[in-house]
């Protein structure tokens, strides 16, 4: 059925759950699994006039964020294998979460991608987004969603 299959996880109780049926799905299928977080590309301020930060400490922030995404997608792969599913672990630095996630799944020819939805509604979804309505809305591999 599914060859590769894509899950997007950021660590969250809520996604661990996708990030499950993912692996159960993809040794079902006996299929390989690429594990995707993604992390911002440089620390922005959320205050206008905030302070500027130091290059040194930029490629501090960014390294920091990049070796803890990294421990995410480790974790799950060491999960996956345990269960006999060949693991790919993959981070990316991007500030559009549902673009790097498509993209990750065209460049590793992925058929499936595997995600969670917080199931916002009303006024918080609008002013939070959904990265998962955009990944929906742009794909054009498959989206399993999970609740």
């Amino acid at each position: 059925m599914y060859k590769k299959i894509l899950v997007a996880t950021d660590g969250s109780p809520l996604s661990k759950t996708a990030v499950n049926s993912a692996i159960s799905l993809a040794a079902l299928c006996q299929a390989e699994l690429v594990v995707i977080k993604v992390v911002p590309q440089y620390p922005q301020s959320y205050f206008e006039g905030g302070l500027a930060l130091q290059a040194t400490e930029v490629g501090r922030i960014e390294q920091q964020w990049a070796e803890e995404g990294q421990a995410v997608v480790d974790e799950v792969r060491k999960d996956a294998e345990l269960k006999g599913v060949t693991t790919l672990a993959v981070t990316v630095k991007s500030d559009i979460v549902s673009d790097a996630i498509i993209s990750t799944a065209k460049k590793h020819h992925c058929d499936l991608i595997v995600m969670a939805s917080h199931g916002r509604k009303g006024v918080k979804r609008l002013l939070l987004g959904s990265e998962t309505q955009q990944v929906l809305t742009h794909s054009h591999i498959p989206v399993l969603v999970l609740r």
